[in-house]
């Protein structure tokens, strides 16, 4: 019969066999992912012309990894709805995400005026009393009037953000009568106060799609979507817009130039 103490050390070492397995797996998932964000990066800045990424063997030599990493990046990859295995072909591009720059203040058209046309459909508007938070961010008393608007924007055809915006009610009375199913908010704004705009504060986050957001956007429920705050100012500081902008994350990809200063 054995001994306490064998069958002790033989569970020992069955614990660190598993242990060692885990941790393989573990390394191997860490380097998956690794691997998937170098891919989307190509993907998203073109880095494949004619659509198809190159064969896993390929893939596998040129980034020093097993085939079974790269096969677990590419699963990462089409499970974000960015590629899908096409039997004879191979794994291609399927989905394309279009950049926002963070470093300059544009309206949505002018960011993305190179990557086709951008529409809005006016689902909301009208004057409605602010509320205090919305308020205080433009400066005019609690339960005053302000215009809000609510727009889904769509580029080519496709929903890529639900805007929900506030404007003061003496400069947003001259936008009720203006063409905002094809015009930027901005550029309205600049025409009727005579003032160009000047800086925005912005917050970004991810956060969930409420069953409104899903359905107009036509994301599943629940589905994390980026969502963009900012308030924006005139040139002389009179803070003249506050959104919150909704975006399709599987559309969208934010980006800037960061300078370090000492």
């Amino acid at each position: 019969m054995p001994s306490s103490n064998s069958i002790r050390d033989h569970a020992g070492q069955g614990a660190t066999t598993v242990a060692a397995h885990r941790a393989r797996r573990r390394l191997r998932a860490d380097q998956a992912r690794q691997l998937a964000d170098l891919l989307r990066h190509q993907l998203l800045a073109g880095g494949f012309p004619d659509g198809t990424l190159p064969h896993e063997t390929a893939l596998a030599t040129d980034y020093r990894a097993s085939r079974n990493t790269v096969r677990q990046a590419l699963d990462l990859l089409r499970a974000e709805g960015l590629v899908d295995r096409l039997p004879g072909v191979g794994t291609v591009v399927v989905a394309q995400k279009y950049p926002h720059g963070l470093d300059r203040l544009m309206g949505l058209a002018e960011t993305l005026r190179e990557h086709g046309r951008v529409t809005n459909e006016v689902r909301t508007m009208g004057p409605a009393p602010a509320p205090a938070p919305v308020a205080e961010r433009l400066h005019v008393q609690p339960g005053t009037d302000v215009l809000y608007i609510e727009r889904l924007r769509r580029l080519n055809g496709l929903p890529l953000s639900l805007d929900l915006t506030y404007i003061p009610l003496d400069i947003g009375t001259a936008l009720l009568g203006a063409d905002l199913e094809n015009t930027d908010v901005f550029r309205l704004l600049e025409t009727i106060t005579g003032k160009r705009l000047g800086h925005a504060e912005i917050t970004l986050e991810a956060v969930n799609a409420d069953t409104h957001s899903a359905a107009v956007l036509q994301a599943p429920h629940g589905a994390a979507v980026l969502m963009l705050e900012r308030l924006t100012h005139l040139s002389d500081g009179r803070p003249v817009d506050l959104e919150f902008i909704r975006f399709r994350g599987d559309r969208i990809t934010m980006s800037g130039l960061l300078h370090r200063s000492l």
